[in-house]
């Protein structure tokens, strides 16, 4: 395997924030009459606010909610979390994007936020680290995950970049990809790419390794302190 980019998610990765979301989601739920358990929003993760809607709503009410529905919680589930204190960068992500830098390794990012101020967020807290045309974001895909594109379009997006320098295209086993949800593993999985999951939240092992997850670490600092054993698997 020859390593050559690394495509991160971004909450509860590169930021501390997915505790934030459950909070919002359950609180969100429970003004519009449904329940979402904190836990659970962490099964989500990585679905559209839509499609999480929607499988609340149908569990709990027998039906899909309207358009109107929709959009009225999830505009206060995203007023809720505006409200919330801005998560701070989860521990041991920049050290392990500097080692990813200097091994040679291209960061990426590929999220499903659709936040406007994404790459000043980003460039402000982890400096040097990420360009924005090597960023998957909301507005670049039509499906979220579980579905592969985010991690197709981060694939498409680097042969691009190294087709404009006059260098050949890469194949999947020339990426990884770093996720924290069961979706986000299962998308990078039915990407084609090797998939490291890094368990930052509450839910067991096992919710990531079923998934088809290829490594499992329990936080950032712990990946970041053997990211040269993993270099040393993957070419090995």
């Amino acid at each position: 395997m020859e390593l050559e980019a690394a495509m991160f998610d971004m909450d509860g990765v590169l930021f501390d924030s997915m505790k934030n979301h459950a909070k919002c989601w359950h609180e969100t739920m429970a003004h519009f009459g449904m329940d979402l358990p904190e836990w659970e929003a962490y099964m989500h993760e990585g679905r559209t606010g839509a499609g999480t809607i929607n499988l609340v709503s149908v569990r709990q009410r027998g039906h899909e909610a309207s358009e109107d529905e929709i959009g009225r919680i999830y505009q206060y589930k995203s007023d809720l979390f505006n409200q919330c204190p801005k998560a701070v960068r989860m521990p041991g992500a920049y050290e392990l994007l500097q080692k990813v830098k200097a091994s040679g390794v291209v960061p990426m990012v590929v999220t499903g936020s659709g936040q406007k101020t994404l790459l000043e967020r980003l460039n402000r807290n982890f400096p040097g680290i990420f360009h924005e045309e090597l960023m998957v974001t909301a507005f670049d895909v039509k499906y979220g995950k579980p579905n592969p594109e985010p991690y197709l379009m981060g694939m498409e997006k680097y042969r691009k970049v190294l087709s404009a320098a006059g260098k050949e295209t890469v194949a999947p086993n020339h990426f990884i990809v770093v996720e924290n949800a069961p979706l986000g593993v299962e998308a990078g999985v039915a990407a084609g790419v090797f998939t490291i999951a890094v368990n930052t939240g509450p839910l067991p092992d096992d919710a990531l390794l079923s998934q088809g997850a290829d490594l499992l670490f329990h936080s950032m600092q712990e990946l970041c302190d053997e990211w040269e054993m993993v270099v040393n698997r993957l070419k090995n």
